[in-house]
């Protein structure tokens, strides 16, 4: 696995902890920051996870919007917290990311989602993707 693909998959972790309890995504970014001082083997991973958690908070309304807007008939409250948290990783490096292609971060987005989530996840984020990445 890259170092990028690990750096998702800590910003899919600390999204989603945030969400699920209730928290400021920045106090869930400190306590992983802590972590992530104990652990310099990982600081490559470190570094691009907390890019893409500052890049959420940063642009949050924004990609929200863009989320509910493409997902035709699902408003963010009801998509599983996962999802959610895939979705603003995956819109962050469509919109905001231009060091990787739309199509990486849709597929590195479907993989997290079909590792993470549903059953039915995978095809559910790579259409909301692929509909912003079309008309970003």
């Amino acid at each position: 696995m890259s170092a990028r693909s690990k750096a998702r998959k800590r910003a899919l972790d600390i999204l989603f902890q945030a969400d699920v309890r209730g928290e400021d995504i920045p106090v869930m970014l400190a306590v992983e920051a802590k972590r992530a001082a104990a652990e310099p083997a990982r600081e490559a991973s470190w570094l691009y996870a907390r890019e893409i958690v500052d890049g959420v908070i940063d642009n949050r309304d924004e990609i929200d919007e863009q989320i509910t807007t493409y997902a035709k008939d699902w408003s963010l409250a009801r998509m599983p917290a996962v999802d959610r948290a895939v979705l603003r990783i995956g819109v962050w490096e469509i919109l905001f990311n231009d060091a990787v292609p739309p199509a990486v971060a849709i597929d590195e987005a479907v993989e997290l989602a079909k590792e993470y989530s549903t059953d039915d996840s995978g095809s559910f984020v790579h259409g909301i993707l692929g509909r912003i990445a079309r008309t970003s």
